[in-house]
């Protein structure tokens, strides 16, 4: 890290990265801030305000200075809470004061650029996988447990595949659940599977937006409200995105 002349600017540094790479890997607004604040306090910072949204981070210092104001802007948000612990990890470090400001930066920046936890194929077998156990878990029959691993995996890479080549996320959402519906509908069709409804309950279980909705809960019972409000508006739009593509199928077949 490069070495600023102003010890408040580097401390204001190592709480936006924190608070950016938890935000950007799904962690809950009010816990966001806390650790932000919290990062702050152990360096002497006494008094700072933090203030998250899902799509900014604004994070201010109060010194005998000029109020010292910073906003960074958040375009893209996925889920990897391997990331957030180890983002909560440095922070209880900081607080027992075995790191210094250079060396939270760092490790932070390491976080920051590290790949995803899970490779693509891992996470679109275990989607796979968990679409057929959603569908015996919704009382499907075993003889559609390999049709809905197919749809669910298929759904999954499509959602990746598209929202890379469209960065809109309601119409990849939307077409991964045509998708699903389709094959369901050309697997019953041809006999591969017996119920068609099962088949896609189980297949889309990996698209539903169920984090998503804890945290707008949570952020709204803690007294978030815009952030709780747009998370559920989000999600919202999932949900929507999803049974509309699947609605398509139904509609055409």
């Amino acid at each position: 890290m490069k070495i600023q002349q102003n010890y408040s600017y580097q401390v204001m540094e190592v709480c936006l990265l924190a608070g950016k790479i938890m935000l950007i890997s799904g962690a809950e607004t009010y816990r966001i801030e806390d650790t932000m604040m919290r990062i702050a306090a152990s360096y002497g910072v006494k008094k700072s305000h933090s203030y998250v949204t899902p799509t900014g981070i604004i994070f201010s210092i109060e010194s005998n200075e000029p109020t010292k104001t910073k906003l960074i802007r958040i375009m893209e948000r996925t889920t990897d809470l391997d990331k957030v612990a180890n983002v909560n990890s440095i922070s209880r470090k900081i607080s027992n004061g075995d790191l210094n400001v250079e060396e939270a930066y760092d490790l932070l920046k390491e976080i920051e650029g590290a790949p995803s936890t899970y490779s693509l194929l891992l996470q679109v077998i275990a989607a796979s996988i968990a679409s057929g156990c959603f569908m015996i878990m919704f009382q499907g029959q075993w003889g559609d447990f390999f049709p809905a691993v197919l749809a669910g995996g298929s759904g999954f890479l499509a959602v990746i595949y598209f929202h890379r080549l469209v960065p809109i996320k309601f119409f990849a959402e939307f077409l991964a659940a045509f998708i699903i519906g389709l094959l369901a509908y050309l697997f019953v069709k041809i006999g591969f599977g017996m119920e068609m409804d099962k088949v896609i309950i189980g297949s889309v279980m990996p698209l539903v937006p169920g984090l998503l909705i804890t945290n707008a809960v949570r952020d709204l019972m803690a007294g978030h409200l815009i952030s709780g409000l747009s998370k559920g508006a989000e999600a919202f739009l999932t949900a929507f995105a999803i049974g509309s593509g699947i609605a398509v199928v139904f509609s055409l077949f």
